[in-house]
């Protein structure tokens, strides 16, 4: 070992990514879609158009079925749809449907 070198440890020291524990509240993605199932939200797709209705189901590739949805553009309600299926690589974001 040269002078230059640190000495190798197992142990991981402060600072190291393996050191710090996650915290307890953090919730992933997949947690989030898993506890708004069967509730309102809001999808915005890549073309700015955003569905509201209920989160029926959707799979791995966000693939999303939602019944009672309502289509908007700029805000404004442009045709109610009823069942209503979304391709998921045009998904933008899921929100959950704000209060009033």
């Amino acid at each position: 070992m040269s002078s230059t070198e640190e000495p190798k440890t197992d142990t991981p020291m402060e600072g190291d990514a393996a050191v710090e524990a996650p915290a307890k509240n953090k919730r992933s993605p997949s947690d989030f879609l898993k506890s708004v199932l069967g509730r309102p939200v809001r999808v915005k797709l890549n073309s700015g158009i955003e569905y509201r209705g209920v989160l029926a189901c959707l799979d791995g590739y966000m693939n999303i079925a939602m019944e009672q949805t309502e289509e908007f553009v700029d805000g404004q309600l442009q045709a109610k749809r009823g069942d209503c299926f979304i391709r998921g690589n045009n998904v933008l974001y899921i929100s959950t449907k704000k209060r009033t």
